[in-house]
């Protein structure tokens, strides 16, 4: 692997240096972009826009799933595109955020195309191909911190939108349990607060929720499953599709639970979230394992999600399928000699109705 050479000048001078001349750009977000993607994608486009004065398009697969991130973008107006799939025979160069040429869930998947560059805080990000430049910083909590770091580095400014979207984008990964903050994290926190509007940070994260969302929250808690210190939770229906993560996050919190899978159908899918504390295995990889050839997943080390597509019939999946991803997700996590217990016990449920 051919890899730019980062250890005499600043990191943003050789990215802009590995872009010189190219006309015009695409960044793509992983699919379903979360505040650290689509904070990272803005924050590069308006150092490029700033420094290189070239067109940027700014895109992600999906849609915004979770409400906070859907009131993040209402209020911050990133200005992102959300995409079925890129052309092959578009000329921009393309650069890829928060995730790499080796995961399943980003627009390149499926063609031909090379990223120029991929800036992400994973080490798995990259196939092995020539990368005119990578900057991939596993010690960072957040991509936004490097993306942050940039425009310091480069004296841009990032406005108080732009700020306060990178500044939630570092929140958020570190409740995620990425990591603990490294001392850049620390510095770009201090130097973000100073940009950001606080006001806007507490609108964010007390997103409003749909009514549906806590009779999906009940039912979660009523069909999760223990397997020792693994949980798998199968929810009937759902409001939307960010209960699937919403009831992950919930579930690793609690004591002596190391690996979560919550699955939920929406629309004709099956969509899936996994969460694995810090010291269980890669969440990324059990989620693939689990998967497997049924459908699509990728992520990070303590979270990742994934789809199996067209297998909902009659509102519901299969009682083989939902056995299949069962026996799957147990064998990834080791689990399969643990007896099951139900988080709430079905006395408990009954003597309450």
């Amino acid at each position: 692997m051919s890899v730019v050479s980062v250890t005499h000048r600043q990191k943003s001078d050789q990215f802009l240096e590995a872009l010189a001349g190219r006309p015009r750009f695409v960044i793509v977000m992983h699919d379903n972009p979360d505040p650290d993607a689509i904070a990272t994608g803005w924050a590069l486009q308006c150092l490029i826009q700033e420094k290189l004065q070239a067109p940027v398009r700014l895109i992600g697969g999906g849609e915004i799933v979770r409400a906070e991130n859907r009131h993040m973008v209402d209020l911050l107006g990133p200005p992102i595109q959300l995409v079925r799939s890129i052309d092959e025979r578009d000329p921009s160069a393309v650069i890829l955020v928060d995730c790499g040429s080796s995961s399943s869930n980003q627009l390149l998947t499926s063609t031909g195309m090379e990223p120029v560059a991929i800036i992400d805080h994973h080490t798995d990000s990259c196939n092995g191909e020539i990368i005119p430049f990578l900057d991939l910083r596993p010690n960072v909590t957040a991509t936004a911190t490097i993306a942050a770091s940039y425009l310091r580095e480069q004296k841009v400014e990032p406005g108080v939108k732009l700020a306060t979207a990178l500044l939630y984008a570092v929140r958020t990964e570190a409740r995620g349990s990425e990591t603990s903050y490294s001392l850049l994290d620390q510095e770009i926190i201090v130097w973000l607060t100073e940009r950001a509007e606080p006001e806007m940070l507490a609108e964010i994260e007390n997103a409003p929720l749909a009514l549906g969302w806590y009779s999906d929250l009940v039912l979660a808690m009523q069909c999760t499953t223990l397997f020792g210190d693994s949980a798998i939770c199968f929810l009937p229906k759902a409001e939307g599709p960010e209960i699937v993560g919403e009831v992950a996050d919930l579930l690793i919190r609690g004591r002596d639970i190391r690996r979560v899978l919550c699955a939920a159908i929406v629309g004709d899918d099956l969509l899936i979230s996994v969460r694995t504390t810090k010291d269980a295995e890669d969440a990324c990889r059990l989620v693939v394992e689990t998967i497997g050839k049924m459908g699509s997943g990728g992520g990070h080390g303590r979270r990742a999600g994934g789809k199996i597509p067209g297998v909902v019939r009659d509102n519901k999946i299969s009682t083989s399928l939902e056995e299949k991803i069962r026996l799957r997700w147990l064998g990834a996590c080791q689990a399969t000699d643990q007896s099951p217990r139900q988080l709430i016990s079905r006395r408990e449920i009954v003597e309450n109705l």
